[in-house]
């Protein structure tokens, strides 16, 4: 095993140890992993003031961090993100917005309305083209052109598993072998829902949540994002109607991936294509607190965060991100952002778990933490999963719970569990492998609760 120390060189980093080895190699206490592409040393920058380790082989890497609370650490990929490339080698058409797509179109030889006429059959007129040949209309040259230049589609239908409510799972292959998981949730009312995934797992660790039990595999794209919404279109509206509400509440934490997430939502809510209402595009955070004022000042969609607790004690342990950004600087960020912002409400969502947050002393705490936040309160039922100990509250308790609530004049949604005898539920999307995130150590007063 060859053994090397290198220093980063981001000012906030003082020890990092790198170890490269033929085998992963195991942190012998490890708080959450990060599951990275293939890497070089120096294609890795970590903040962070801990020592983490590195196991890299020949196919893939694994960091380990030594504290729970290192798990918030940004690990930036450097290879993927915005810079990950079709193996076609081809343009990938869904990972430009629309003054990109012209701008390339015209590079071409092409008039920009030929770019208009495109997107519109690549994400409006119910065509969500998938292939050159389904471009009836245009040019015949350009359609050429697309056939040898272009790629259409930026992910690969793998399965679509139906549960018994109606709710269906898709399951799609990325072009590295990888697999996301997309939940189209139809409603009578005829508020038919996509929740799309922006991460491959997700490095964030929540107790509660199947996805963070796998750790971070890597990013995706804005193409392989927005490529989620199109096929859900395409393969489903026939079946369960227009899809009207789109939500980042998928794998992954979104503002982790903050510049393809708001790429992908500015797709989303183009007029000339989706046409999403931007109030129907909901991007959920566990509450990256600078992440989080970026988008508030970039984006015009909806806003939820899981909150999940009302003291950091508790959200420390089930969400250990608030270690390093607490109730209350993320609630006096929101209270303070969202002046500015005319008629916006956050949805705050509040996943219950059976004698760790659903007491009514926790209802009163958490009408005192709302105060001044125009917001809406969305009581989530915990989901159960082979990744965790906890246990929904009854449903009698959560009523208890919400009408403490809107007694003193809170707006409160009851979200049910749609899904679940698929695994399609809040909280139960991925497939954790060999390597796990771990589970963290239960506060003594609550280990009778699980």
């Amino acid at each position: 095993m060859e053994l090397g120390c290198i220093w980063m060189r981001r000012a906030r980093i003082t020890n990092c140890l790198v170890m490269m080895t033929n085998k992963p190699l195991l942190a012998s206490r490890v708080a959450a992993p990060f599951f990275l592409p293939s890497l070089k040393p120096q294609q890795i920058s970590i903040s962070s003031s801990r020592i983490c380790s590195f196991s890299i082989s020949s196919s893939k890497a694994y960091c380990f961090s030594s504290s729970a609370s290192s798990i918030v650490a940004d690990v930036e990929l450097k290879s993927s993100a915005t810079g990950r490339k079709n193996k076609s080698a081809k343009v990938l058409l869904k990972g430009m917005n629309y003054a990109e797509l012209e701008k390339w179109v015209q590079s071409q030889g092409f008039r920009p309305g030929q770019a208009l006429m495109l997107w519109k059959r690549l994400y409006g007129n119910d065509i969500w083209a998938h292939s050159s040949d389904e471009l009836e209309g245009l040019n015949k040259d350009f359609k050429k052109m697309l056939s040898g230049l272009a790629e259409f589609k930026a992910l690969s239908l793998k399965d679509i598993l139906t549960a018994s409510d109606g709710t269906r799972k898709i399951l799609f292959a990325l072009d590295d072998g990888m697999v996301i998981e997309t939940v189209v949730i139809p409603c009578e009312s005829g508020r038919n829902t996509v929740c799309v995934s922006s991460q491959v797992g997700c490095a964030m660790n929540c107790q509660f949540c199947y996805t963070g039990r796998m750790g971070l595999r890597r990013h995706l794209t804005a193409a392989e994002i927005v490529e989620q919404t199109v096929f859900a279109r395409r393969l489903l509206s026939g079946e369960v109607g227009s899809i009207t509400n789109v939500v980042f509440m998928g794998m992954g934490e979104p503002l982790h991936n903050i510049d393809n997430v708001i790429k992908a939502a500015d797709i989303m809510s183009d007029e000339q294509g989706l046409h999403f209402s931007p109030r129907k595009v909901t991007i959920s955070t566990s509450g990256l607190v600078p992440q989080l004022k970026r988008f508030l000042h970039e984006s015009n969609c909806a806003l939820a965060v899981s909150l999940n607790a009302t003291t950091d004690e508790v959200r420390n342990w089930i969400m250990p991100i608030n270690r390093k950004y607490n109730l209350e600087l993320l609630l006096g960020t929101l209270r303070e952002e969202l002046r500015t912002k005319h008629k916006y409400k956050v949805l705050f969502e509040y996943v219950m778990l059976a004698g760790i947050n659903d007491s009514i002393e926790d209802a009163r705490r958490l009408i005192d933490l709302v105060q001044g936040i125009p917001c809406k309160i969305n009581l989530i039922s915990f989901n159960p999963h082979s990744g965790s100990l906890f246990k929904p509250t009854s449903d009698e308790k959560m009523i208890e719970f919400r009408n403490v609530l809107t007694e003193a004049g809170c707006v409160v949604l009851l979200r049910p569990s749609r899904g679940d005898d698929q695994m399609a539920a809040c909280g139960q999307l991925g497939k954790p492998g060999e390597f796990q995130a771990p589970r963290l150590r239960v506060p003594e007063r609550f280990q009778m609760a699980v």
